[in-house]
């Protein structure tokens, strides 16, 4: 549009703000607009930052009931990995399931003659089994108050053995209500994030999880008997188990480590759910020796390809008639490493000694030599020639 005089001064206007050939008065809609927002690049954190190597560490049960000599033995004895201890012969609460139960939120159960069973609310059995864990933790806290250790470990039964452990109210194990196993690995979860951030405050160390679950092999096998004991409760799948185990330790949000002692543990079940290592008790036949199963010894094999480290039972968990030489106790570490190819200067990093199974029936003598045992091993693999 223009006049005699010229351009017209609202017609510039309007092609300017990119309205030309829209007459005054007339509306347009915006144009649109196109931004491109990246998306930020994942973090990469890396590899998770383990305890120092050579460490040796216990798993958990010890003689005794006196929670403050148990924690000042661990802490001095195994200053690199020191554990929470459980002291069983204390009786009922002091026992792996009655102190994981301790950990539940909003769930509880109580002791009835065939072992522990839902209940509708905590009684007297689920108090004591608190307040036990909380003396244990009060003990601990006053031992770490000397030269901090880097890391502790504490220590609780896994949700296919509770689940295999406590019954319902009905009288059947958990393990066969499958929606039961999932509240209780839920309330596990719960309760694990909590104790975890209790013990990091109080110890000012970074806590390692180890999740104990012994009837893991029965449950997959389908081999646990019934309440009636005529039958046995339906196997677990191996994808159930993995992703059940997976999701409890996502949840937790702390380090864990899986540990099962029995002959035979389902080693590549166990390297795929998200724990940063395995233990396993390397005193059994099909694991260490002639005897050794190659199956087993391929698996080993794999998880340390990836890095992943062992927590390998060494020391015997009963008193012997005379103190072994640490060389002898090493040798069976060192023997596993030549066989798979592994330079043994690398079991530093590779391996933590521990007991091979719980001390509970040691004699506290022995229970101290053992912990005593395990953390020369470790310096020995330090420095293996």
């Amino acid at each position: 549009m223009s006049t005699p005089e010229g351009p017209d001064p609202l017609a510039a206007a309007l092609a300017a703000a990119g309205l030309g050939g829209v007459a005054p008065g007339e509306t347009v809609p915006p144009a649109p607009r196109f931004e491109v927002a990246e998306e930020p690049e994942p973090e990469d954190t890396g590899p998770v930052e383990l305890w120092s190597p050579g460490a040796a560490t216990g798993l958990g049960p010890l003689p005794g009931t006196d929670p403050r000599e148990a924690a000042a033995t661990v802490v001095g004895e195994l200053p690199l990995l020191p554990h929470l201890p459980e002291l069983p012969a204390r009786g009922v609460g002091a026992d792996p399931i009655g102190r994981t139960a301790a950990l539940l939120v909003d769930l509880a159960v109580e002791v009835v003659p065939s072992g522990w069973r839902v209940t509708a609310r905590p009684g007297k059995d689920h108090r004591r089994a608190v307040d036990l864990l909380r003396r244990d933790i009060d003990a601990f806290e006053e031992a770490c108050d000397g030269p901090r250790p880097a890391w502790v470990k504490v220590q609780a039964v896994g949700p296919w053995s509770l689940a295999a452990g406590i019954e319902t109210m009905s009288g059947h194990r958990i393990l066969t209500d499958r929606g039961a196993v999932r509240e209780f690995s839920a309330s596990l979860a719960e309760g694990l994030r909590g104790h975890v951030a209790e013990i990091a405050a109080r110890t000012g160390a970074r806590v390692l999880v180890q999740l104990d679950e012994p009837r893991l092999p029965e449950v997959l096998a389908g081999s646990l008997p019934t309440a009636s004991g005529y039958g046995t409760v339906r196997s677990v799948s191996e994808q159930d188990a993995a992703d059940g185990l997976r999701e409890l330790i996502s949840a937790i949000g702390a380090p864990v480590v899986v540990r099962c002692g029995a002959d035979r543990p389902p080693l590549d079940l166990l390297s795929d759910v998200g724990a940063v290592a395995l233990a396993v008790d390397a005193t059994r036949p099909s694991i260490s020796g002639d005897t050794a199963v190659p199956a087993a010894l391929d698996a080993i094999g794999r998880i340390w390809d990836t890095g992943m480290p062992l927590f390998l039972g060494m020391v015997p968990a009963r008193p012997m008639e005379r103190t072994p030489e640490i060389k002898d106790l090493a040798q069976r570490a060192f023997d596993l490493a030549d066989r798979l190819g592994f330079a043994r200067v690398r079991l530093a990093a590779l391996a933590v000694p521990t007991p091979n199974t719980g001390l509970a029936n040691a004699t506290p003598d022995w229970a101290r030599t053992a912990m005593e045992l395990c953390r020369r091993i470790g310096q020995a693999f330090t420095d293996p020639e």
